[in-house]
């Protein structure tokens, strides 16, 4: 993944079926807990995993993609002691939890920008971010291209950074993951991209007001590292 001003513009994932991004868009946001209280037993056509094509449109595997491995700092070190000042200001915040939810938004997003679909970003994204988002998403419609992505898996999500600054809370996660991205031009030829299994690491950061009532954690920031 690309940085454009210091957000993503290449970033490309074959587009989820709405019906998906609206059930997985209501897990995670609809509960006062945003990213940080352990998440319900997850429904088996939830789990995100590699998609595969039915007779009926996509359909997710839920048991082919093996487990993420989750990165948690030190205690100790600074960004251990960054996240530990995090819990002072919200006691409910947990670093694990706020992690799982973390690579949970990252599939929804990246999903939700390859298949244009900007009311499912909204939600996720800072302003200036999505204002980015929607920038590269019409770009992209004016020059009749479409995204195919298939995320094969995501093998770590590490917590990289922490600070807080006064109540807001700034985390960057860093993302490896196995994709194949193709951009289809309007003459449905392949114009970027290949067919090969591509593993990409991105840094994404995510921030929230800990002391509001708003439970999201947006993402402000993503480059390739």
């Amino acid at each position: 993944m690309g940085a454009s001003g210091g957000f993503p513009i290449d970033i490309v994932l074959f587009g989820m079926i709405a019906a998906f991004l609206v059930l997985r868009l209501r897990s995670i946001l609809g509960r006062r807990e945003g990213f940080e209280r352990p998440p319900e037993a997850p429904r088996p056509e939830l789990v995100p995993g590699p998609i595969a094509r039915g007779a009926e449109g996509p359909v997710i595997d839920a048991t082919a993609e093996p487990a993420v491995a989750r990165g948690l700092p030190d205690p100790a070190s600074p960004v251990g002691q960054g996240l530990a000042r995090m819990q002072q200001v919200d006691h409910g915040f947990q670093a694990s939890h706020f992690l799982a939810g973390a690579e949970t938004a990252f599939r929804m997003i990246v999903a939700a920008f390859a298949s244009g679909n900007r009311d499912a970003l909204r939600p996720l994204l800072s302003d200036d971010t999505f204002r980015a988002f929607d920038a590269a998403i019409t770009a992209r419609e004016g020059r009749g291209e479409t995204q195919r992505t298939d995320i094969r898996s995501v093998a770590s999500a590490t917590i990289e950074q922490a600070e807080l600054r006064g109540s807001v809370g700034s985390i960057t996660v860093r993302f490896v993951s196995d994709q194949v991205n193709v951009t289809i031009g309007h003459d449905g030829q392949p114009v970027a991209g290949t067919d090969a299994v591509t593993e990409i690491t991105d840094l994404w950061t995510f921030e929230r007001d800990l002391a509001a009532t708003d439970p999201t954690w947006r993402l402000v920031a993503a480059r390739s590292a």
